[in-house]
């Protein structure tokens, strides 16, 4: 494999007799977005997992940077610049578009100041809101940023799961079905941002999608996985020319 930022080297994991993934292996450079795509079950959430830390591969090895990082659980790897998006969505349904932002700058830096709020004794400074307002005014949640999340639609709650993945500064985003449940149009604005995003920030983006037309907008090229082995790789069009990839993902030859 090409130097890059994330390498990920054999990955192998199997679960009783069901073998998730059979040595795989990708790259993602500086800057750069991946997608990973294949049909359910072809192993893309287990390789997900994997680069996050939540699930320890049989063999196998993720590196951040140069720096392998197989030992460090999910938190360590946050700190070393690797954020996430969830499937499912993971928010905090009383607080905010803006307090839920606020968290996300706290606990970036790590300065202890969320336990002065529990004491009532960690007023927001000038240069936490400032950030705040950029992630915002970056998600275009200005119009509802003091709404609690709770009172929002789905569209909207990714949009501040993403923005608190953003606050953390990542040089990694791993986005994990972000389209899930949204109509085209949200769909489309996500991508158009997670793309600005990426080229603005030089974030490097992790995509695990099944929405090809969001893939298409958001990622410079893809890996597909089929019963957890990589089948192809190259940019979405390369891919979908292939038969084997069209048998696998769209259940017919091309």
């Amino acid at each position: 494999m090409s130097d890059g930022l994330l390498k990920v080297r054999e990955i192998s994991k199997r679960f009783g007799g069901l073998k998730a993934l059979r040595n795989v292996s990708l790259t993602v450079g500086d800057g750069e977005a991946v997608g990973v795509i294949g049909p359910n079950g072809a192993g893309k959430t287990t390789l997900f997992n994997c680069v996050c830390g939540t699930t320890r591969p049989d063999s196998g090895s993720v590196a951040l940077a140069g720096e392998v990082i197989d030992h460090l659980p999910p938190f360590r790897r946050a700190r070393l610049g690797i954020r996430r998006t969830f499937q499912r969505v993971e928010v905090f349904p009383e607080l905010t578009v803006r307090e839920h932002f606020l968290v996300a700058e706290r606990a970036r830096r790590g300065d202890g100041r969320m336990w002065k709020d529990i004491l009532n004794k960690g007023g927001p400074r000038p240069d936490e809101m400032a950030k705040v307002e950029d992630v915002i005014d970056l998600v275009g949640l200005r119009a509802i940023a003091d709404t609690p999340v709770a009172a929002l639609s789905l569209g909207h709650c990714r949009l501040v799961e993403l923005g608190r993945a953003l606050a953390g500064e990542p040089r990694l985003l791993l986005a994990d079905e972000p389209s899930s449940g949204l109509d085209r149009a949200e769909t489309t604005h996500l991508a158009d941002i997670l793309r600005r995003v990426g080229r603005d920030r030089d974030m490097a983006v992790l995509l695990v999608e099944h929405d090809l037309p969001m893939v298409a907008r958001t990622v410079d090229r893809v890996v597909v996985l089929d019963f957890g082995e990589e089948i192809a790789t190259g940019t979405l069009d390369e891919v979908m020319a292939i038969p084997e990839v069209r048998r696998a993902y769209l259940g017919g030859a091309a």
